[in-house]
């Protein structure tokens, strides 16, 4: 039997909470992805015939939940604290311990609450909490050497370009080379104008 977490999971930033998502979210959750879909699906995964499902949004939900659970991933939501309005999300996923210490970055925004510097603030609450209460020592993040602006925001969150990965993910139907960055706990790295 698999046992959740007593309290729910709350990162706090300067105008969001950073939570785990409900199943009360759904409404909001699918409104935004439909009204987004043209500004998202290019850099994407091709979205399931049940996406924006009730069914589909509970099984997200239930891995949220999971993940938390068993430290495999922190999934959340981005929730401007003002109105209460759903921005977007970002999780940490494919969490290792052992030698590794590192998690993988991802992170989508609702068209509307886009450039406003949402993702920022979401992406330094997450990898505060990364490296101040998981105790991680590296946080990996890829995108598509085209998406100028996921580059220019993760440049600005301290991440910096490592190399490229041939056909790393499969986006919009099709198997796609990225650009990789990181961020490190402790990084010595100098700035690099590589890539």
């Amino acid at each position: 039997m698999l046992l959740l977490p007593r309290r729910k999971l709350r990162i706090e930033t300067e105008r969001l909470t950073l939570r785990q998502p409900v199943i009360g979210d759904f409404r909001d959750w699918s409104s935004l992805r439909a009204q987004s879909a043209e500004f998202l699906t290019p850099w994407e995964p091709l979205w399931a015939t049940d996406h924006l499902s009730r069914k589909g949004f509970s099984n997200r939900v239930w891995w949220a939940q999971r993940s938390i659970a068993n430290g495999s991933a922190v999934p959340l939501f981005l929730i401007r604290r003002e109105d209460q309005e759903l921005l977007g999300a970002i999780t940490l996923d494919n969490i290792r311990r052992g030698p590794a210490q590192a998690g993988t970055l991802g992170y989508w925004i609702g068209q509307p609450y886009a450039r406003q510097g949402y993702m920022q603030e979401a992406i330094a609450g997450m990898v505060h909490y990364a490296f101040g209460r998981l105790n991680l020592s590296r946080i990996e993040a890829a995108c598509l050497p085209e998406n100028h602006a996921s580059r220019g925001l993760l440049e600005k969150c301290g991440f910096k370009y490592e190399g490229v990965a041939q056909s790393y993910l499969q986006i919009n139907g099709r198997w796609r080379t990225h650009v990789l960055y990181a961020a490190l706990r402790a990084d010595r790295r100098g700035r690099t104008d590589v890539g």
